[in-house]
């Protein structure tokens, strides 16, 4: 029995993956927003987490790493495998730098997400085809990870304040990451920045 924790934050998306998914006598899932999903790793723990790259919480940012993350003496994490689209490269920076096995395309078939799901539980990497041009994208990015996350807060309209208290970063700290992320991307300022992020799927 494979034990899925499916993460998306549309409702009747989840709903009906979910119902859909546990028509098959292999696997055992639950379906949460991404609100939840850590508070659920301990007490369902599943072998496999199949999460939507698309978060409607804290600033649009899919917090990976709470999925991933192993205490001292904790369980140990399920597999990620990630649900993304091949327009959204910096999402799929994201992931593959949480150490996600999967990755399924959302313009895709349910069948490749089940197929995805089982190949994930085995500890054996998927990767939908369709993806490949997000992947090379991913790999042409100027920006780090810790970038993007500045960027995209700002892209939301946070202050250098709400930057900082997010991120657990220094203002000055902050304001140098403008400052490189600006200089990286050709800008004139933090407006273009975005702009031109957005404009590249980074975001």
């Amino acid at each position: 029995m494979i034990r899925v924790l499916l993460v998306h934050d549309a409702c009747l998306v989840r709903s009906v993956l979910a119902q859909w998914l546990d028509r098959e006598p292999d696997l055992r899932v639950e379906a949460v927003p991404w609100h939840s999903a850590a508070g659920r790793l301990g007490a369902g723990r599943p072998d496999v987490c199949a999460a939507d790259l698309d978060c409607s919480d804290a600033y649009g940012l899919p917090p990976l790493g709470d999925l991933c993350a192993r205490g001292g003496g904790g369980p140990v994490p399920p597999r990620l495998l990630v649900l993304a689209s091949a327009d959204r490269p910096g999402l799929l920076k994201r992931a593959l730098e949480a150490g996600a096995l999967g990755y399924v395309d959302k313009a895709g078939t349910p069948e490749q997400l089940l197929r995805g799901i089982r190949k994930v539980a085995k500890g054996e990497r998927f990767v939908n085809d369709s993806l490949g041009f997000g992947f090379l994208k991913a790999a042409e990015m100027p920006l780090t990870r810790r970038e993007l996350s500045v960027l995209s807060l700002a892209a939301e309209g946070a202050s250098v304040a709400e930057i900082a208290g997010n991120l657990h970063l220094s203002h000055g700290t902050v304001r140098n990451y403008m400052a490189a992320i600006t200089r990286k991307t050709g800008a004139r300022n933090r407006v273009d920045a975005i702009r031109i992020s957005q404009g590249q799927g980074w975001l």
